[in-house]
């Protein structure tokens, strides 16, 4: 299925489209239709169900505009670009990376340093996609992605829409913690929207200026906290390691999660946990496994957080695409944050017995400090101590040298009044290392409709279908009456569309056009189950009886209306098979080929 074709049915049913189309659109931007805005809300309800509710971690609603001095720490204002080309001809911006990709055979020019691209673009004389005119010799430059804004009125407090969830629960660690009473691991999640100015959007909705994000923050222990391996130590993964991209004739390696950590091919424990859980996850919303690999980040485009990454990648119309990033954040944001803001980003960890300890410490005489290097003072006061707990012999000397923002300062060692003390400390404060799977819930949604995308004939006629898991399925159950000029079916269906919705599904209804149509139209949306009510339902000596339709097969069962809500609610809960209604219940013949 190709992209055009995906994007059709996509607005042709209601799933997504452009927004603001009455003034033209603006790039970058989809609105989610009545059918996508359900998948899209039923596949969040599924990632929390994993990754929140079964995992027993909290989940928190963090703002999506937050503070400069917030991404000043993180690093996002220095570090959070992507390559830049601009046609001199018509002005056109384009993803220098994505330019070569697109002409050559490498995957992943992200990674290349700027010199590099800019001389494959002259080697391969790239052209702007816009207008044609040569592209060699334009200079390639960072350009950072975060959209900036004034927090208040005036010239206000500058601040930015968040490039990713993740920083909002960063913030908040040191009230996160207490509610964990303090003892990890513990996880936070967050679902919810993010924004990037991205060059040049494409593709629907895969690369977009604003997307939602389902996250989670697993904060752990780095010396004490091991993963439950064991839950998934038989899951088998398809890796694409580094070193196998880098190699000539390097290949996919076909592991169990286990192995894979025992053998170091994936270094984080905690990242192959969830590898495995995610892979169990996707299996469970409709991704196809075979269209589905975890590669390694290159050393050149992990983003400055990650010590590590792994990307989850489906097959999209022929290319491979980032839908899941899991990173080994070691302790980068909460050390940052920290010294940013002054706040502590640690946990106590108790001891189980009392340890006495030496314990390097300054005081620094400020009275001298201060008249001697001014408004630094406070920073150099904070060097010595700093250094005080890592290199006490730096003292040993009758001055010692401390480097603040990159300017050293020499302090006498009697002014910095050093001595080590012997103390009986109860236990020790510990930053938490974080572990970061991380869904783009847009591009899951396009994955998803992608690989259920299926054809077959019925009937004798051809129809396009949509596989969905009935998690996923945007509605759960179609009611029409047969015809729509018969009072006692309309009426029989308005009550078993009530009884179905208070049972707790998603009812649509429709008496537009032959029954065939209206099937047709449900197949091309996903909805598994129609229900069908006619006069043989109504007319015989025994209970109302309706017909009930599988999407797939376009098999049929008749069963008795008493009976429908629980059987559909069994079988949109995986509790009850198709064919188990096959084998229970009466059956309607129905001609199907596959395509």
């Amino acid at each position: 299925m190709t992209d055009r074709e995906l994007s059709e049915l996509a607005k042709r049913r209601g799933f997504f489209f452009g927004s603001n189309g009455v003034y033209g659109g603006t790039a970058g931007f989809y609105t989610f239709g009545p059918q996508g805005a359900a998948l899209k809300r039923n596949l969040e309800d599924a990632w929390r169900d994993r990754f929140t509710l079964r995992q027993g971690n909290s989940e928190i609603e963090a703002p999506t505009v937050m503070p400069e001095a917030v991404f000043e720490a993180s690093g996002h204002l220095d570090g959070f670009d992507d390559m830049l080309v601009e046609c001199a001809t018509c002005g056109e911006s384009h993803r220098a990376d994505h330019l070569i990709e697109d002409a050559t055979d490498i995957e992943e020019a992200e990674s290349l340093p700027v010199a590099e691209v800019e001389e494959l673009i002259r080697e391969h004389d790239l052209a702007c996609p816009t207008c044609g005119a040569e592209l060699a010799g334009e200079p390639v430059e960072e350009f950072n992605l975060m959209f900036e804004t004034t927090i208040g009125p005036g010239s206000g407090q500058s601040g930015y829409l968040r490039p990713e969830t993740a920083q909002g629960i960063f913030v908040e660690f040191p009230r996160l913690k207490e509610y964990a009473r303090n003892q990890l691991p513990f996880g936070v999640t967050q679902i919810g929207p993010a924004y990037r100015n991205e060059i040049s959007p494409r593709r629907g909705i895969i690369r977009v200026r604003e997307f939602t994000q389902a996250e989670l923050e697993k904060f752990v222990d780095p010396e004490r906290d091991d993963p439950p391996i064991g839950e998934v130590a038989d899951v088998e993964l398809t890796l694409y390691p580094v070193d196998e991209q880098q190699a000539e004739d390097g290949d996919y390696v076909d592991v169990t999660v286990g192995d894979a950590i025992e053998d170091g091919t994936v270094e984080s424990a905690w990242v192959g946990y969830y590898l495995g859980l995610a892979k169990r996850w996707f299996r469970r919303i409709g991704v196809d496994l075979d269209r589905l690999r975890f590669r390694q980040h290159l050393p050149g485009e992990r983003a400055h957080y990650a010590a590590d990454c792994w990307d989850a990648e489906a097959e999209l119309a022929g290319n491979w695409i980032e839908i899941a990033g899991f990173s080994t954040r070691s302790d980068y944001d909460l050390r940052k944050h920290e010294e940013h803001s002054g706040e502590a980003f640690t946990v106590f960890r108790q001891y189980d017995e009392p340890k006495t300890v030496e314990r390097a410490t300054v005081d620094p005489d400020m009275s001298v400090l201060g008249p001697e290097f001014g408004g630094d003072a406070g920073e150099v006061a904070t060097a010595l101590e700093s250094l005080a707990g890592r290199d006490p012999s730096a003292f040993d000397s009758e001055e010692v040298t401390v480097e603040v923002d990159g300017e050293e300062y020499t302090v006498d060692t009697d002014v910095a009044n050093f001595e080590v003390e012997t103390v009986t400390e109860a236990g020790e404060h510990v930053r938490p290392h974080v572990i970061e799977p991380s869904f783009g819930v847009g591009r899951i949604v396009y994955t998803v409709l992608e690989h259920a995308y299926r054809e077959d004939a019925v009937d004798g006629e051809s129809r396009t279908y949509l596989a969905l898991e009935p998690e996923l399925a945007p509605t759960d159950v179609a009611v029409f009456p047969l015809v729509s000029n018969d009072d006692r079916l309309t009426s029989l269906s308005a009550e078993v569309s009530a009884e179905l919705r208070a049972e707790g599904l998603s009812v649509t209804t429709d008496d537009s056009g032959s029954i065939g149509r209206r099937y047709r139209r449900q197949d091309e949306i996903g909805t598994p189950f129609c229900v069908t009510v006619d006069r043989d339902g109504i007319e015989g000596d025994g209970k109302e009886t309706v017909t009930l339709r599988e999407r797939d097969t376009a098999a049929q069962v008749r069963l008795p209306v008493d009976a429908l809500a629980a059987e559909l609610s069994a079988l949109s809960t995986g509790g009850r098979t198709f064919v188990d209604l096959e084998n229970a219940y009466e059956s309607v013949e129905t001609d199907v080929s596959r395509t």
